[in-house]
């Protein structure tokens, strides 16, 4: 039996210029896919949602988080970020169980459903056992996103794969490639969380590549964060051996020269940015929007690491907006020929559309597209924050927040209604990570 719904008298923004936006619209999903759309349908046997007064977007998209450090939420920002490093990807990060990493993973993803984040790459580097990375699969699964897994490495013994390293990435990759990700029409999919240049050594990093290839698996890799990585040039690095293509994401970019950036370019490499997490990371380095844009590539946008800053979309857009326009607004471009202005529109495009394709998941969701998979938010715009809307974009992108998110489709199904969670125990999950964050802290009892 063919399953229908019926979103009724939305404000639809769609993020796809051949569909534009409806000031009062309607959708249709069908058996997981959006249908149709158009100001107005008359569907039998649908179910009907009143969306009047509502916005009605694609789900947003984040492109790199570290999941599994949710349990301990906001704790480095104001501490120098070598602490971070020193603890979460050292001793810290080396302890935590695979239950921990569930925990993590499940608390992550369900926080980044409440506030309509429909897709979501994992970015999940504490592989400390097979039963690490099986924890933190069924984590993404029993949150019910759409979610790639980007595969990391152990924190144990941590430095031998992070500094220099000589440690190939780790094969089990090939197990839950052919284990869990077997079918690549699911909600979940696997890539590779890799090093790079800045991290291994070239024969290793290109042999990490060559066999995220062969499994035909994207690749996220961090880059040009911190003034200590500008020499490496690693995207030099990598188009001087011909790596770079369009199954790359590179994440943060700050250091990278404007000829490594159009090197990405010319190669089709997306970018993504962690807007938040940036502005508070010392010393990170400027967030190279400037020489992105002028660049031609559109950047995506993510929540990196709770542990330094807010993980909602909402945040990163409201950032990525202020910063460009204050930034080149003060004249501090290097760049001549990036774009003058910023809109609201490129920004929300940013947090959806360009993220699909930092995924590789365009084909699928990122926009309200007909055929496409029902991945839809619906924002009350007659809470006291928005109303009256009189731009709907403006709205997400400038006011918005998790708790104006009234209801949330992934694949047409409906896992926030009303502004409450479905299919989750929150006071259990509560429960959990209180536990979780104990033992990874050290806590008394």
């Amino acid at each position: 039996m063919t399953r229908r719904t019926l979103i009724r008298q939305g404000w639809i923004v769609s993020v796809d210029p051949q569909v534009g936006d409806l000031r009062q619209g309607d959708l249709l999903i069908e058996d997981g896919r959006i249908a149709t759309i158009a100001p107005q349908l008359t569907v039998e046997d649908a179910e009907q949602i009143d969306a009047r007064g509502m916005i009605v977007l694609p789900g947003f998209v984040d492109t790199h988080r570290h999941t599994w450090q949710t349990c301990v939420r906001h704790r480095y920002a104001d501490i120098d970020p070598q602490v971070y490093f020193a603890e979460m990807l050292g001793a810290k990060g080396a302890a935590f169980r695979a239950e921990d990493v569930y925990t993590g993973t499940l608390l992550g993803a369900v926080s980044a459903l409440d506030g309509g984040i429909t897709t979501m790459m994992d970015w999940s580097h504490v592989q400390n056992s097979p039963e690490h990375s099986d924890a933190a699969v069924q984590a993404l699964r029993d949150a019910g996103l759409r979610a790639v897994f980007g595969h990391g490495w152990p924190l144990v013994e941590g430095a031998s794969w992070m500094f220099d390293s000589q440690r190939g990435h780790p094969r089990d990759i090939r197990r839950l490639r052919r284990e869990f990700f077997a079918s690549d029409d699911q909600l979940l999919t696997l890539a590779m969380a890799a090093r790079g240049p800045e991290m291994a050594r070239r024969e290793v990093w290109l042999d990490d590549l060559r066999l995220a290839r062969e499994l035909g698996l994207r690749s996220s890799i961090h880059m040009g964060a911190y003034a200590r990585n500008a020499p490496i040039r690693a995207i030099a690095q990598m188009h001087a051996e011909g790596a770079l293509g369009p199954d790359l994401t590179f994440v943060h970019c700050c250091f990278c020269g404007r000829d490594e950036i159009a090197m990405m370019a010319d190669a089709g490499v997306t970018a993504s940015l962690g807007v938040h997490c940036e502005m508070n990371a010392q010393g990170i380095g400027d967030i190279p929007f400037d020489r992105l844009l002028a660049a031609g590539i559109r950047p995506s946008l993510s929540g990196d690491t709770e542990t330094k800053c807010a993980g909602d979309m909402f945040t990163q857009m409201r950032h990525a907006f202020a910063y460009y326009r204050s930034w080149m607004g003060g004249g501090h471009s290097r760049v001549p020929d990036a774009p003058a202005t910023l809109t609201l529109r490129d920004v929300l495009e940013f947090a959806t559309l360009a993220g699909a394709r930092a995924t590789g998941l365009d084909h699928k969701t990122g926009s309200l597209t007909p055929g496409k998979e029902a991945d839809i938010v619906l924002i009350r715009g007659d809470d006291l924050n928005l109303t009256p809307v009189s731009d709907a974009v403006g709205a997400v992108v400038l006011a918005a927040h998790p708790g104006n998110v009234d209801t949330v489709f992934v694949a047409g199904r409906a896992v926030k209604r009303a502004g409450q969670l479905l299919h989750i125990d929150v006071e259990a999950l509560r429960r959990r990570a209180r536990a979780s964050q104990a033992h990874v802290l050290e806590l008394p009892a």
